[in-house]
């Protein structure tokens, strides 16, 4: 077996390609958007690499077919951020069922790391945001993988913890039907809110979308930022998370709650794209694009999928969380909304709070991520992630 790097075209298209080949049988995979995986890996696109590297290599057998394939990476703002140790990161992972090419792809990501100064490895993760391509999938294998979210064979768990890999925490998607009775502490939170007129929940109109970006990092920093190793976000990431949405927002998917007219949380869903993406083999050249409107036309999706949740600490346990909720349920179980099913992003096991949030909406845990961390001196004891107070 040959490890070699992924430089030339044709390296970067086998990148892409390896994946499609292994999960050919797998009914639940969905092929990502060859764009999207390359945009990671792309300086232009990928704003990471303002203050970090990244790198990534293919595994071939003696016969010079590919076997596995992988990623690592450092991002400065994250290395020491809430660790006791410079801490890189690995992913894009993928591998043949074979504990020795396996190993033989972790190695190439530790000695790299290690030569960049990391004590630890995470994986498997993104060289970017937390939303995407993070954690490996341990529950939920019948389930189909949300846009940008990692699916993978159940084999992969005993490859990671086998190399010494140890659960850094665990990420929980909450689904549920959209119809259905919510828990009743939420609907007395809800009433609470409703008596106090500086409150209000709405979502925001197409017309308003300019205002977005502002009022999501608002709330954002205030709720989330300077917490454990999760980094302000910027006006720049803002644009470029709005602008990214554009394309496929909802209007009544994007809730904010208010209090004396200023944001201070939000509700933020999308139509579940991979629903439609299934369609069209992973490239979007003028077939993707025709194959999108028509599955768009159709309505092809009946699935929504949350993204962000957030309520800044002042107004915490106040019953604004319920209210938001409340809110929307109100519109969405209607004959008129177009969506049936319900998946929230994930939340990590080191958020209490929020789950006990997305509890009060009877959703139960449909899958199960695991963010991974390698310490490379096993002798130091191993800390999960503190939990979010």
């Amino acid at each position: 077996m040959q490890i070699k790097e992924v430089i030339t075209a044709l390296e970067k298209k086998e990148f892409i390609n390896f994946p499609v080949r292994l999960y050919n049988n797998s009914p639940c995979w969905i092929r990502p958007l060859d764009a999207d995986v390359e945009g990671v890996f792309n300086k232009e696109k990928n704003k990471t690499f303002h203050h970090g590297e990244c790198i990534r290599w293919l595994l071939v057998n003696d016969n010079g077919e590919t076997i596995g394939r992988v990623a690592a990476f450092v991002n400065q703002k994250t290395t020491n951020k809430g660790n006791e140790q410079p801490t890189g990161g690995m992913g894009f992972f993928e591998c043949i069922e074979d504990e020795q090419a396996a190993f033989m792809l972790f190695d190439q990501c530790k000695t790299w790391l290690q030569q960049r100064g990391m004590e630890a490895m995470d994986g498997p993760i993104n060289f970017g945001n937390r939303d995407r391509w993070w954690g490996l999938l341990l529950e939920g294998f019948d389930r189909e993988p949300n846009y940008q979210c990692n699916y993978n064979f159940p084999y992969y768990q005993k490859f990671f913890e086998a190399y010494g890999f140890q659960v850094y925490f665990y990420q929980l998607t909450f689904g549920r039907p959209i119809e259905g009775p919510l828990d009743d502490r939420l609907y007395e939170k809800a009433a609470l809110v409703e008596k106090n007129p500086d409150y209000k929940f709405s979502y925001v109109k197409k017309s308003e979308w300019n205002t977005l970006p502002g009022k999501i990092r608002q709330v954002y920093n205030r709720a989330w930022a300077k917490r454990g190793e999760i980094p302000e976000l910027t006006e720049l990431q803002a644009k470029h998370l709005v602008k990214q949405m554009k394309p496929i927002m909802d209007e009544k998917l994007l809730w904010f709650g208010y209090y004396k007219d200023e944001p201070i949380a939000f509700f933020l869903s999308l139509p579940e794209v991979n629903q439609i993406f299934k369609y069209v083999g992973g490239k979007m050249n003028w077939l993707g694009k025709l194959q999108f409107v028509w599955h768009t036309l159709l309505k092809t999706n009946k699935k929504a999928f949350g993204i962000l949740f957030g309520l800044v600490p002042e107004h915490q346990g106040k019953g604004v969380d319920g209210a938001i909720i409340e809110t929307f349920r109100r519109m969405a179980q209607t004959k008129k909304f177009p969506y049936k099913e319900y998946e929230m992003n994930w939340i990590g096991d080191f958020n209490p709070k929020m789950i006990r949030v997305v509890e009060q909406i009877n959703a139960p845990v449909v899958k199960r991520h695991a963010t991974y961390r390698k310490l490379f001196d096993e002798t130091k004891p191993f800390k999960r992630m503190p939990i979010l107070n």
